[in-house]
């Protein structure tokens, strides 16, 4: 089968798949739509409004977070965005190096780092917001004022579910272990030394 299978499709698709396996279709439709909504709608403000900008989705969540808080600390920045602090250097570098993001030491603790928008950054974010919201409107087009806030508070729920119980089922599901590092996805390389294949 070729081209790009419908929501249905796929849903059908599981179900034969799974046949009697018990699982909980209805939760299980719920999260993997979550997921395909997420993926379309940044797929398309990345191909549109943002492109535009030359943002990328995290870039401006990143912009967005600091644009609405005001300044704050790097970590505060990485929570809010729901990134790494890692992401968050490579992404706060790229902003500061065009110039619409700057990073200062915390006057009251040197370990610290601050990030604050720039008047330039301050300028890109009062353009591109208009025409981002422009683009939330267009993606919830099918669904009625009514709906998008039911949608918006249903979606809520979910969120503090997640940040307020799931450290302890993870903690439950490893059976009160660390989890492991993740991997990257890639196989080990192999190496052979003499005498050994490794």
């Amino acid at each position: 089968m070729s081209g790009h299978r419908s929501i249905d499709d796929t849903e059908q698709a599981v179900r034969a798949k799974l046949g009697d396996t018990p699982v909980r279709h209805e939760q299980m439709a719920a999260v993997a739509n979550i997921y395909r909504a997420a993926a379309a709608v940044r797929q398309h403000f990345e191909n549109s409004v943002l492109r535009g900008a030359e943002l990328t989705w995290t870039s401006f969540v990143v912009l967005w977070v600091v644009w609405i808080g005001g300044e704050m600390e790097t970590r505060r920045v990485a929570e809010e965005a729901g990134i790494s602090k890692g992401t968050l250097t490579g992404v706060a570098r790229t902003l500061q190096a065009r110039g619409l993001m700057e990073r200062k030491t915390h006057p009251g603790d040197g370990r610290l780092a601050l990030l604050a928008l720039t008047p330039e950054g301050e300028r890109l974010m009062g353009r591109v917001f208009p025409e981002f919201n422009a683009e939330e409107v267009f993606v919830t087009g099918e669904l009625s004022d009514d709906e998008a806030l039911d949608l918006a508070d249903l979606l809520r729920r979910i969120v503090v579910q997640v940040e307020t119980r799931g450290a302890d089922r993870r903690l439950e599901l490893l059976d009160g272990h660390d989890p492991r590092p993740r991997r990257s996805g890639r196989r080990a390389k192999r190496h052979e030394t003499a005498g050994h294949e490794g």
